[in-house]
C-alpha cells in the first residue's frame, strides 16, 4: 500500500486518482477514513462487476444507491463468517452477564460539548476536558459545582435542570454510552470523556439500581448476534486491510482506530 498523510492544503486526500473531498470540504479525519473505506469498497464492487463501470465516486461522501447496494453483494460474498455454535453463546453469556440483565438503571446527568458544523473539535474537546477536571477537583462541593458547570456550559436541553437526565435505561440511551453508562459499578463523576454521536459528555452517575439477570435461552438469539457483529467486524477490518494494501492511497490515516464503517 503506498499511503502518505499530508496536510490538506497541500494535496486533496484520494484513493487511487479518486477524491475523496469536494472543493471547499473540510472533512474530519475520521470522515475522511470513512469515505475512503467506503470508496475502496466501491472500488472493488466495480472491479468484480458488481457495480457500473460508469457509476460516479462521491466526492462529498455520499455513495449512489447501487453503489450502497453493490456493497451490499460484494461483502456477502467476499465475507467468510464463521457459524456461532451454542457453545460459542454459552462461553460469551458466562463472561459478560452484565449485558444481559434486565431492570438495569442509573440517576445521572452530563454537561454535553455538541459536535456541530465548523467546530474546532481538538479546541472543543479541550474545553470538555478542562470542565471534567473542574468538577473533579471540588471534594465534597462537586453537587454545585456540577450542576453551575452544566448550566454555564452544556449545549443539552438538561442545563437548564444542572443537567440532571433522571433515571436512564440502557433502551434510552445512545448505544455508544450504554457501555460506558451500564458497564461498570461506578457512581460519581465519571473520570474519562464519554463521546457519542452528539459530542463530548462529562457525565455523573448518581445512583444506579442493578437488574436481574435474564436465563440464557431468553438471550441466546441476542448473544448470537453480538457474536456475528464481532466477525463482521474483524472480517471486515482484515478485508480493508487487504485492500488498502493494493489501492493508492493519499492524505488518509487508515491505520488509525475506530474506523466508523466498521464500528
Amino acid at each position: 500500500m503506498n499511503t502518505a498523510t499530508i496536510p490538506h492544503a497541500a494535496v486533496t486526500p484520494r484513493v487511487n486518482d479518486v477524491a475523496l473531498q469536494a472543493p471547499g470540504e473540510s472533512p474530519t479525519a475520521q470522515e475522511l477514513r470513512q469515505r475512503a473505506c467506503q470508496e475502496l469498497l466501491r472500488q472493488r464492487a466495480q472491479a468484480l462487476g458488481l457495480l457500473a463501470a460508469d457509476d460516479l465516486p462521491a466526492a462529498n461522501g455520499v455513495q449512489s444507491a447501487a453503489a450502497s447496494r453493490a456493497i451490499e453483494v460484494l461483502l456477502d460474498r467476499e465475507l467468510k463468517l464463521p457459524e456461532v455454535s451454542d457453545a460459542d453463546c454459552r462461553r460469551h453469556y458466562e463472561a459478560y452477564p452484565d449485558r444481559y440483565r434486565s431492570g438495569d438503571r442509573v440517576r445521572a446527568r452530563h454537561i454535553l460539548f455538541a459536535v456541530t458544523p465548523g467546530v474546532d473539535v481538538a479546541a472543543l474537546r479541550r474545553r470538555a476536558e478542562a470542565a471534567l477536571l473542574d468538577v473533579r477537583c471540588h471534594d465534597g462541593g462537586v453537587q454545585g459545582v456540577f450542576a453551575a458547570a452544566a448550566r454555564e456550559l452544556s449545549n443539552c436541553p438538561s442545563a437548564e435542570q444542572g443537567g440532571d437526565l433522571g433515571w436512564l435505561t440502557p433502551e434510552a440511551c445512545a448505544p455508544e454510552l450504554v457501555r460506558e453508562l451500564f458497564g461498570s459499578r461506578e457512581v460519581g463523576v465519571l473520570p474519562r470523556l464519554l463521546h457519542s454521536r452528539f459530542g463530548f459528555h462529562v457525565f455523573e452517575v448518581l445512583e444506579r439500581e442493578i437488574g436481574v439477570l435474564r436465563g440464557f435461552e431468553e438471550v441466546r438469539g441476542a448473544v448470537a448476534g453480538v457474536l456475528r457483529q464481532h466477525s463482521f467486524v474483524t472480517a471486515l477490518r482484515q478485508y480493508l486491510s487487504v485492500l488498502a494494501g493494493e489501492a493508492d492511497i493519499l492524505g488518509v490515516d487508515l491505520d488509525a482506530a475506530d474506523t466508523p464503517l466498521v464500528q
